[in-house]
């Protein structure tokens, strides 16, 4: 069985930069369906390297085989599961660009993920987002402002948002908005894979800034723009999370 230290999620506009980083292709069966990446030797780790969309973004957010990742890195021995996010901000003063540590979730997905649909058993989620420990204390070493402790509000997607919807997350008391990461942060706990999640805002939520709607373009351009700085991060909490 191909074994792993430590996995690296990523999404929108970083998949393809951790691609470009090297390594060599897998693939590996689950009872969930293929899953399959690049093993690349980084610093003495052995980092199982994911695109979330598949190679280009060809995915939507609501047919990503989560089920098949959570297994898939659990089977591999990873440590622990570190994942880029792409998210609509629910604060007018975390701007596009802002980076943001999660700690918290809420799933309004409607999903219904789980690893135990045949038998009875309660997961514990006190810290819902283990893995992101790591992802704050490179943060700190590479000495970047992010925020931290933030609250990701899981939707279903593909859509966008409608105006209240988001006035409805912003009183719920979420931080930032997506579509994958609460799916993940499900699935890893579940199959006891510390998962932490680097979200990047690349537009406010719907309503909030009048000038301007959600567009995947831009969003696309604003994570290319903070790629670079994303994939340091998740590198370097790597090692922290080996050491």
């Amino acid at each position: 069985m191909l074994k792993a230290d430590v996995a690296i999620i990523g999404g929108t506009g970083i998949g393809e930069r951790l691609m470009a980083l090297g390594g060599e292709g897998f693939s590996t069966e689950t009872a969930h369906g293929l899953m399959s990446g690049a093993m690349l030797e980084h610093d003495g780790i052995r980092i199982a390297l994911v695109q979330r969309h598949s190679a280009g973004h060809r995915t939507p957010p609501h047919l990503v085989n989560y089920h098949a990742l959570a297994v898939g890195l659990r089977d591999m021995g990873v440590r622990a599961c570190l994942a880029s996010a792409a998210v609509g901000s629910l604060r007018s003063d975390w701007g596009v660009g802002t980076m943001a540590v999660c700690r918290d979730f809420l799933d309004l997905t409607g999903r219904r993920l789980t690893l135990y649909e045949n038998e009875v058993k309660h997961v514990d989620f006190s810290e819902p987002m283990p893995g992101s420990r790591a992802i704050a204390q490179a943060c700190q070493e590479l000495g970047l402002a992010v925020q931290d402790d933030a609250v990701y509000l899981g939707a279903d997607g593909p859509r966008y948002e409608t105006p209240a919807e988001i006035r409805m997350m912003r009183l719920l008391g979420g931080d930032v908005v997506g579509m994958t990461a609460s799916s993940e942060a499900i699935l890893m706990r579940e199959a006891g894979v510390d998962y932490g999640c680097l979200a990047v805002v690349t537009n406010l939520g719907t309503g909030l800034d009048p000038a301007a709607a959600p567009d995947h373009g831009a969003v696309t351009d604003v994570m290319k723009a903070r790629g670079a700085t994303a994939v340091e991060i998740l590198l370097r909490a790597a090692k922290i999370v080996m050491s």
